[in-house]
């Protein structure tokens, strides 16, 4: 079951905020992709989950998020079983992330929000999105899929197209796939002309 919108997803991450908060076990954790998007108001659609790129640390650090720690698993399978969403409706897929690299400044661009007192969630910025958006847009096969719709609706200048697209060409060194990121590029700039 997705996650119908905006409205939607801060239920249910208040809920999980709630339980650890009950339970005494804080947690921080930097969230990327649709969920990111829908958080700062840039979207207001379905998602399939929240992708969870970081642990957030005390002091504005972030690492790894695997494992996510044992209070915050229990939370999001109590929070799946009373609403029916998926038990992976939080998950840290996107965590592989972490072997290729982040996008720069992505820890310094956070917006921190607290839901339920117990769980506080790093949205990455809109500048961050742009790159994760055009990388996921560069692996798809045509440019009518999910990916490219967000990368559109973040109306990226020229400017942050460029900055994306030498972010996400180091991601993948195969002159195809360069090819398919200046496809993707110049997809999004006719469009948005």
């Amino acid at each position: 079951m997705k996650l119908p919108g905006r409205a939607a997803l801060e239920t249910a991450l208040t809920a999980v905020g709630e339980r650890l908060a009950h339970a005494g076990q804080p947690c921080r954790i930097v969230v990327v992709g649709g969920a990111a998007m829908n958080l700062l108001g840039l979207v207001d659609r379905a998602t399939i989950d929240v992708d969870v790129l970081a642990l957030g640390e005390a002091a504005g650090a972030i690492r790894p998020p695997d494992p996510l720690p044992p209070a915050l698993r229990d939370a999001i399978a109590a929070v799946a079983r009373d609403t029916g969403y998926a038990s992976d409706w939080i998950n840290t897929t996107v965590a592989d992330q972490w072997r290729f690299g982040l996008p720069p400044d992505l820890a310094r661009d956070l917006e921190w929000r607290t839901y339920g007192g117990g769980l506080t969630v790093g949205i990455v910025s809109r500048r961050t999105l742009v790159y994760f958006k055009l990388y996921a847009s560069a692996d798809q096969t045509t440019p009518d899929n999910v990916h490219t719709k967000d990368l559109l609706a973040l109306a990226p200048s020229d400017a942050e197209l460029e900055a994306a697209a030498a972010w996400v060409r180091t991601q993948d060194a195969g002159t195809d796939f360069h090819a398919v990121v200046q496809k993707v590029v110049d997809y999004v700039r006719a469009a948005l002309r």
